[in-house]
């Protein structure tokens, strides 16, 4: 480790950068969501989180050599792999990042990990791609991905459990046309049927569409109690919903990650009263925690903004147990980084970790989402139930 620490000094004084001891005075972290696109009113929530974590260390002066934390943003688009591979691309030989934090829907993160982030050996980590085909048994990754949401082979449970607690035995299930959608479909599918329930109907639906009513009439006539919605709020979820509110076909839903946002209640309000969904979130302590720190400024409770927090500081906090930004030192400490042994740390404790961690100490980073990394940079998940009650969303329980 020694021998790599000095060569990369080296090389790095070789390229002119200015250093001191080995050490950086800037750490770079790419922040790549999508900015336009299909989830585009969850992302600046999310960007917020990540660039909170990211103050909150270089307010401390206690990464590395009192390191600069400088984010930059890119847009994945959330569903254009193209687009995405080359916002990466220039986040990784143009602004030259150190680690990135991202990206956001499945499809993309798979394309910028196999064209960008392994051809260029840069550590990601993603706060909400969920496809199971991401996890690292699927993807020769070298050891670069890591992510802060939950597989959706674990939601397709969670949801089947709330629906038959909800005793609802018989469902439709429309999904966007995508890695994302259709993972999630299929491992709900699979869960709901071994639990007893039948699915009447699993139909994709293509995004960007102004009408879904050719959609809701085929959902409609398989029929179910509730109709399941694996899509996305700003697109073509939304539109399925509307079609299906406006034709009597169906008149409760549930709805996984991808739909829930403040932009469904303002959609809907009370026109899809009592139904149901989940998203990754949980009432830990550091769940408070992260509220109270992030106060008006924006919104902390929006689905994957404190998995973005968590996510930007496990690649800080790898970062200081290695004593080096080089991704192919710090990716070997992001699992020990992020659970047992070690003191726990939660949001607004940045500092205190980088220095139990400037000292030789352990940590057991919990954060906003009580972190467990699980497998190989699967996180363990926890999930927020909600209902429609009154037109808002509320939250029902944790699971």
């Amino acid at each position: 480790m020694k021998k790599l620490l000095m060569a990369s000094a080296a090389t790095a004084l070789m390229a002119g950068t200015a250093f001191a001891d080995g050490h950086a005075k800037e750490v770079k972290i790419g922040i790549i969501l999508g900015f336009t696109g299909p989830i585009e009113s969850l992302t600046p929530s999310m960007a917020d989180g990540a660039e909170l974590a990211m103050k909150e260390v270089t307010d401390s002066g206690l990464l590395l050599d009192s390191a600069t934390v400088t984010p930059v943003r890119a847009d994945s688009t959330c569903v254009d792999a193209g687009a995405a591979t080359a916002a990466a691309e220039r986040l990784v030989t143009s602004d030259k990042v150190d680690g990135i934090m991202g990206a956001d829907c499945s499809g993309v993160t798979g394309a910028i990990l196999n064209n960008v982030a392994v051809a260029n050996g840069v550590v990601m980590v993603s706060p909400s791609a969920t496809s199971p085909g991401l996890s690292h048994n699927d993807n020769e990754d070298n050891g670069l991905f890591f992510r802060t949401a939950p597989s959706d082979a674990r939601q397709g449970v969670v949801m089947t459990e709330v629906l038959m607690e909800e005793g609802i035995k018989e469902v439709a299930v429309t999904y966007t046309n995508n890695d994302y959608g259709k993972g999630l479909a299929d491992s709900f599918q699979a869960a709901f049927e071994a639990a007893g329930g039948t699915v009447t109907i699993n139909a994709a639906h293509e995004d960007g569409k102004a009408d879904y009513s050719a959609e809701v009439g085929a959902l409609a006539a398989a029929g179910g109690e509730r109709l399941v919605v694996a899509g996305y709020v700003d697109q073509g979820g939304s539109g399925v919903v509307r079609a299906a509110l406006d034709s009597g076909a169906f008149d409760t839903f549930h709805f996984p990650d991808g739909m829930i946002s403040a932009k469904l209640a303002e959609n809907f309000g009370d026109e899809i009263e009592g139904s149901t969904g989940q998203h990754p979130g949980t009432d830990s302590p550091g769940a408070a925690k992260f509220e109270e720190m992030v106060g008006d400024a924006f919104d902390a409770t929006s689905p994957f903004t404190p998995e973005s927090y968590d996510a930007a500081a496990l690649i800080m906090l790898a970062m200081q147990a290695a004593n080096s930004k080089d991704s192919n030192d710090y990716k070997e400490h992001i699992m020990d980084v992020a659970n047992t042994p070690g003191e726990q740390i939660f949001p607004g404790e940045l500092a205190k970790a980088l220095q139990i961690l400037k000292d030789g100490g352990e940590i057991d980073y919990v954060g906003a989402t009580a972190v467990e990394l699980i497998g190989a940079g699967e996180s363990a998940g926890n999930y927020r139930q909600i209902v429609v009650e009154g037109g808002e969303i509320t939250t029902a329980k944790y699971r």
